[in-house]
């Protein structure tokens, strides 16, 4: 079978196409064929060596597919079962052995397409506004990278909580889309001071949670964003590490709270990732959460899908497929949801796809 392998840290370059072994589950764990893997930040930081892990590997963190071998002692599931999972190494390639209490089925109306972008980015921003900080109706939130993978989907889903939704995008074209997915206000970085915009736009309060994804380019100003007791949510990087700050920075501004979450924290049991999904899923069929595939890429041009998230290029979710997800392309493309914006079917033509630990945050009861 086709595996990406990474067999020392650096650039795209690195990621190499390798024929490997189909690999056998063991005890308790699932051998899905991969139809479809997602791409994202956390696999550059890996690929880069910013986390550190035992070479080779084979990155990527979620995929959807099929059930193609069961290992012993695992129920519930079977042999060709529709699946998606998130937060489990191995996703690059044509066959992925995963835990089988990391796995979700599929459910009808959802094609393996959308679960494949929705499970990462979907189940973190779910994490993001529903516990690390619960968002409350009337609450004022700002969000970095509005329109991108993980951004539009907090965007929504801030929405739903009932939230006003200041966002931070790049072009004219991104704020038209994070405008397509709810926020309220737009700031454009590139043109505008986001700091001095969001004290215009709450009258000089400020906003009660940043969601920061980008890192260094925006936290410093974005703790200015804050109301006293507000909370700064960091869950990423694209820019670089966010500087280090003496703690007591954290008083001066308001008694401010900080936290650094990771999914798999949040993650950490099969009822927490089955909630997570079933909402996610169910909000899709719905039609009140949008998942945006924005490109999909040949598993062997892993290289350039990194290269085009590097190059903040990106207005959705980048895909990896696999030869078996072109076989399916017809039929795994559900046509039947009023979705035609979200599948961007023209990638097929050309197709011959751990976050270091946070501390625990404080629930946010009295931060109003």
């Amino acid at each position: 079978m086709k595996a990406i392998r990474i067999h020392e840290c650096g650039g795209p370059e690195v990621l190499q196409v390798d024929e490997i072994d189909v690999p056998q589950p063991g005890p308790g764990e699932v051998r899905v064929m991969v139809r479809a893997a997602g791409v994202n930040f956390i696999d550059i930081y890996q690929r880069k060596g910013q986390y550190k892990g035992e070479l080779p590997f084979t990155p990527g963190s979620e995929a959807a597919g099929e059930v193609h071998a069961l290992g012993e002692g695992v129920s519930g599931l079977e042999v060709g079962d529709p699946v998606a999972y998130a937060m489990h190494l191995g996703a690059y390639a044509d066959f992925a052995i995963v835990p089988a209490w990391k796995l979700v089925r599929i459910p009808p109306g959802v094609n393996v397409m959308t679960a494949a972008a929705a499970m990462l980015q979907g189940m973190t921003a779910h994490y993001l506004t529903h516990d690390t900080y619960r968002i409350c109706p009337g609450d004022t939130v700002l969000i970095h990278a509005a329109a991108g993978g993980t951004g539009a989907l907090v965007v929504q889903m801030a929405k739903l909580c009932g939230a006003r939704v200041i966002g931070t995008v790049s072009t004219a074209e991104k704020e038209q889309l994070a405008r397509e997915r709810g926020a309220d206000e737009i700031i454009r970085y590139t043109e505008q001071d986001f700091e001095t915009e969001v004290k215009r736009l709450t009258g000089g309060r400020g906003v009660h949670a940043v969601y920061d994804s980008v890192g260094r380019d925006t936290f410093l100003k974005g703790l200015n964003c804050l109301r006293p007791r507000g909370m700064m949510v960091l869950f990423g990087q694209s820019s670089g590490p966010a500087a280090p700050i003496d703690p007591q920075l954290l008083n001066q501004k308001g008694s401010l709270f900080l936290t650094r979450p990771t999914l798999g924290h949040y993650n950490a049991t099969h009822e927490e990732i089955r909630s997570r999904a079933n909402d996610i899923f169910e909000w899709i069929n719905s039609g009140q959460l949008v998942v945006r595939i924005d490109k999909t890429f040949p598993l062997d041009e892993a290289a350039d899908a990194h290269r085009y998230m590097e190059a903040r290029q990106s207005k959705g979710k980048v895909l990896l497929g696999t030869q078996q997800g072109r076989a399916r392309k017809v039929e795994q493309i559900d046509r039947t949801i009023d979705r035609g914006d979200l599948v961007d079917e023209s990638a097929w033509e050309s197709f011959p796809a751990s976050d270091p630990p946070s501390f625990a945050a404080p629930t946010n009861a009295g931060q109003r």
